[in-house]
């Protein structure tokens, strides 16, 4: 943009975004020496991805590539012995190319990787067993076929001339993806040595959850002879619906149900290392659907608590038993941050481990723990505790981060709705001189229950917007997160009214600053924040943004029921659309289309199914019916996030051009 400074180090932008490593969830050693992460690097000249697995040595040493021979080898696994790495790929071995995903092995000190098996559904998430000789792992199976079938049906399913999806289910696609037609994930077992497979859950009607079977949902007990998972007991499977406890006899594959009420959500368990207790999340729905998880624990007995209760916070899964046993580690928020936290079940108490910045992920083994983390300035690292301190194990993306420079970050309070305080960060360009003229941009986070904060973002990158000489807000408004659950549920049953008084506070506080161009203020917001922006357009009177940037908006509530989260509208809306059509749309900006005048790009992709793309085209149809200045982008091949470096190339030289183009020289 042309920026009033000529000072603005603009260096930092979407190729410089691009070309940074993104190092994965790490994974430890048996005795803590060394942590293996996945490490993606993207190609903005071919337009792809490559992932490999690196080990990193936690007691100093020079990172190693372990693997090259694949493009997407991911979630590496040490085994508890210590002599093999188990990962996913797709890759060609023995004369044959894997068509679905399949795991691998690979001794730490290198050679060639093994295809475990040959699964003809594949590998979707898989955990060790502690004899280091099995794997259990997820597999989409057709229910109705034995496993020796399963190959058969695949093939038969390929080779269908028709490509109708039907079903009769209220689940049937997630995210970006339809579920699998007329199948359902099953919880498998595979030796190691012999590749031989078994599933657990044949001929029975268990099964994992159809959004996201990942790891998370099962875990295997200390002696190796049992799994207990979280399943829906719920004859129609609802992506809202409350989730139960259960556990299978790995030798019998006889199941029995641990734990289920149907006031409450269970999910995530995760054995003691002792075996004697189960450690897992809650959530208590029969108070609001927006609880948070908490901690609970459930004995061998039957009998279950929750620990953090009081603990005014949202527990994350993965749960890590402390070597003792009388504590459990995991990940929480903190007022825009998000810390490890170690939560000591006889005191009933939480201390953080590690503060952020932002965790993402963690591991620990031995006296050691790896935390992957980051903060405004830097993308995802890998850190070790121990010994009392705290070390870099890794300086990957150092050399390019320290060819650009970067915006200084700071937290500030504002008065917001209810007369309550509300956190804004600011993020300013590099060189920022308090006695210049800076364009605001607001950048609104998405969700509505989630937050900005002390964080990187591979997609909506503060630093790459401030290197353009924007100084950049982003409040965490009423019913953002990880400001305790009262705060975050104020706005169930009026979307739009809390959090744009939060969004109007933060401009008031901004236009205080002798700093601030009050002719250039615009707003940008994704998901919920393309509602905020949708929702400014009807209701903030003209001028006082000069342009809004609408990614993957919310804009009719009705018609969001094309969306895979349908069943959670009613719930955050107060209502159904049949039964209170007017209370829908009083929340709905499409409802206040007459007062749109303020310029607008419109961006969607045609693979998202949180905001089906039909929002966007029809806030954009709208805007152009009624003249109002505005520009579509809009991806046939992108999801609710644009996830290719040329594609997010084109994003952000838009981006910036539209707003260049509204902003008073």
């Amino acid at each position: 943009m042309n920026s009033k400074s000529k000072a603005v180090d603009a260096s930092f932008n979407v190729d410089a975004l691009w070309a940074l490593d993104r190092i994965g969830e790490p994974s430890l050693s048996p005795d803590g020496a060394q942590a293996a992460a996945g490490v993606t690097r993207h190609s903005m000249q071919t337009n792809r991805a490559q992932s490999s697995l690196w080990l990193f040595s936690t007691l100093g040493g020079e990172p190693r590539r372990l693997t090259e021979a694949g493009e997407k080898d991911g979630n590496p696994q040490w085994s508890p012995r210590g002599d093999l790495i188990a990962f996913t790929a797709r890759r060609e071995q023995g004369g044959v190319r894997d068509e679905e995903t399949q795991l691998y092995v690979i001794p730490p000190d290198g050679g060639e990787a093994r295809r475990v098996g040959q699964v003809p559904t594949g590998v979707e998430a898989f955990k060790w067993f502690p004899d280091g000789r099995r794997i259990a792992f997820v597999s989409w199976v057709w229910p109705d076929r034995k496993a020796a079938a399963q190959d058969e049906a695949l093939r038969d399913f390929k080779a269908r001339k028709e490509t109708a999806y039907v079903t009769d289910q209220a689940l049937y696609r997630f995210w970006d993806h339809h579920i699998p037609m007329g199948r359902v994930p099953h919880l498998h077992v595979m030796d190691v040595a012999t590749g031989r497979a078994r599933d657990l859950f044949e001929g029975t009607a268990w099964e994992l959850s159809r959004a996201e079977p990942d790891a998370l949902t099962f875990d295997i007990s200390p002696d190796g002879r049992r799994i207990a998972f979280a399943f829906d007991p719920a004859a129609e499977k609802k992506l809202d619906d409350r989730f139960a406890l259960a556990e299978i006899d790995v030798k019998t594959r006889q199941g029995l149900t641990l734990l289920q009420d149907g006031d409450w959500d269970f999910a995530a368990p995760r054995y003691s290392h002792g075996g004697a207790h189960l450690a897992f999340l809650a959530s208590h729905q029969a108070q609001g659907h927006n609880r948070p998880n908490q901690l609970a624990v459930l004995d061998q007995q039957g009998r279950w608590a929750v620990f953090s209760e009081d603990w005014d916070h949202e527990v994350s899964a993965p749960l890590r038993w402390a070597a003792d046993d009388q504590s459990v580690l995991f990940a929480a928020e903190d007022r825009g941050r998000r810390h490890l936290w170690q939560f000591m079940l006889g005191e009933r108490l939480a201390e953080p481990v590690f503060e952020g910045g932002h965790v993402g992920s963690f591991a620990l083994a031995a006296d050691f723990v790896v935390v992957n983390h980051d903060g405004m300035a830097f993308p995802p690292r890998l850190s070790v505790l121990a010994d009392g301190g705290l070390r870099r194990i890794e300086a990957l993306n150092d050399a390019r981060l320290a060819a650009h420079a970067f915006g200084r970050f700071e937290e500030v309070t504002i008065q917001g709705a209810r007369g309550d305080d509300v956190q804004m960060w600011l993020t300013y360009p590099p060189g920022f001189d308090a006695k210049k003229k800076w364009p605001v941009m607001h950048v609104i986070h998405g969700g509505p229950h989630t937050a900005f904060g002390d964080s990187w973002h591979w997609r909506w990158n503060h630093q790459a917007f401030a290197a353009q000489g924007y100084v950049v807000a982003c409040v965490n408004y009423h019913g953002s997160s990880s400001f305790g659950f009262e705060f975050l549920d104020s706005i169930t049953g009026h979307w739009g009214e809390y959090e744009l008084q939060d969004i109007e506070a933060g401009t008031d506080w901004l236009l205080q600053r002798r700093w601030v161009d009050k002719k250039r203020i615009v707003a940008a917001g994704g998901s919920y924040g393309g509602f905020m922006v949708a929702w400014m357009n009807g209701h903030v009177p003209a001028g006082r943004y000069q342009a809004y940037v609408c990614h993957a908006g919310c804009y009719d509530w009705q018609a969001m029921y094309a969306d895979d989260a349908y069943s959670w509208h009613r719930k955050e809306l107060g209502a159904a659309y049949w039964d209170d059509p007017a209370r829908i749309a009083a929340q709905s900006p499409h409802a206040f289309a007459a007062h749109f005048t303020t310029p607008t790009l419109v961006i969607h992709g045609a693979m998202d199914y949180r905001v089906p793309d039909a929002q966007g085209l029809a806030y954009y149809n709208t805007l152009k019916s009624l003249g109002v200045p505005s520009r579509l982008l809009w991806f046939p091949d992108e999801n609710h996030w644009v996830l290719k470096p040329r594609n997010s190339r084109v994003w952000y030289g838009e981006f910036f051009a539209w707003l260049d183009r509204h902003l008073a020289r």
